[in-house]
């Protein structure tokens, strides 16, 4: 049965204990690493909150920084295993969880770069709670949920603009190779936006909080490399339509028709009308070479 956290709370950074403690390490938040870190206790619970952990869950937090949102974390679960880039910080981590975290929580930092990680230590995790920093959030939210199926739940907070895509439905402006990607593993919907002014030091731009479900991938006879194979194809030249742009991936204008044809789907239409369903059907009809 799952259980609900009655214990006290853990006692969170402030603004100034993160530049305090960002002084004492030497850190300066830099842009190559994304780095924002979030200075607003009521931000990282609210975060926590949405993402509807209990305390069942074993949580992967990627990029965790000086540790804001991993204390909101172990406030609700009993176990967090953080994979952070930057050795300092990463070395750092423990002392502070022990100094603040609730009593029987357990933190295991894994120093590494999340984009190379292929295995984590200990129960495999079931959530995935994350600031991801802005340059990589794409690429590492997809990596963690191809390389750890029992990830059920994801909660990330990403660039505004991000969110926007990960979330978008065929059709939309902002749809593309990120959502459909995205809806290969997961349902995804928009779950609140964060205003620059909770981070250190402040961006220029919003932040979007994006909540997924995992769920199972369309059926097909195609691989998932196979199909992004296609979804990329399609999205290199949105302008162009399917017949056009699928040419090079099936070895002609004529092959890629034959192949929409045969999937159902229009050779007219363009990449951005497609769902991911739609996108496994055209992977499995792939002529051979």
């Amino acid at each position: 049965m799952a259980r609900v956290r009655e214990e006290a709370l853990s006692s969170l950074l402030t603004a100034s204990d993160v530049r305090e403690l960002a002084t004492r390490l030497g850190v300066r938040p830099t842009k190559t690493l994304g780095q924002n870190f979030v200075v607003d206790g009521n931000t990282v619970r609210r975060i926590v909150r949405v993402a509807g952990l209990t305390g069942d869950d074993v949580v992967v937090e990627v990029g965790p920084g000086l540790g804001s949102l991993t204390l909101a974390l172990l406030e609700v679960v009993d176990r967090v295993v953080a994979v952070e880039v930057d050795p300092v910080l990463a070395a750092e981590l423990p002392r502070t969880a022990a100094a603040r975290a609730r009593a029987g929580t357990e933190l295991e930092v894994v120093t590494a770069d999340a984009l190379r990680v292929e295995a984590l230590p200990g129960p495999p995790p079931t959530a995935l709670v994350a600031n991801l920093p802005y340059n990589v959030a794409v690429p590492v939210l997809l990596t963690m949920l191809a390389r750890f199926p029992t990830l059920r739940r994801v909660l990330v907070m990403v660039q505004g603009e991000v969110a926007d895509r990960l979330v978008a439905p065929p059709g939309s402006r902002t749809y593309g190779v990120p959502s459909v990607k995205t809806a290969w593993y997961a349902g995804a919907v928009r779950a609140g936006s964060v205003a620059p002014a909770v981070f250190w030091p402040v961006p220029r731009v919003d932040s979007g909080l994006v909540a997924l479900t995992r769920r199972e991938p369309p059926v097909t006879a195609a691989s998932r490399e196979e199909v992004f194979a296609v979804v990329d194809a399609a999205f290199a030249q949105r302008r162009k339509t399917l017949r056009a742009a699928l040419a090079g991936w099936a070895g002609s204008p004529a092959a890629a028709e034959a192949a929409l044809r045969a999937a159902g789907v229009d050779p007219a239409e363009r990449g951005e009308q497609l769902d991911v369903a739609a996108f496994a059907r055209i992977a499995a009809t792939r002529p051979p070479a």
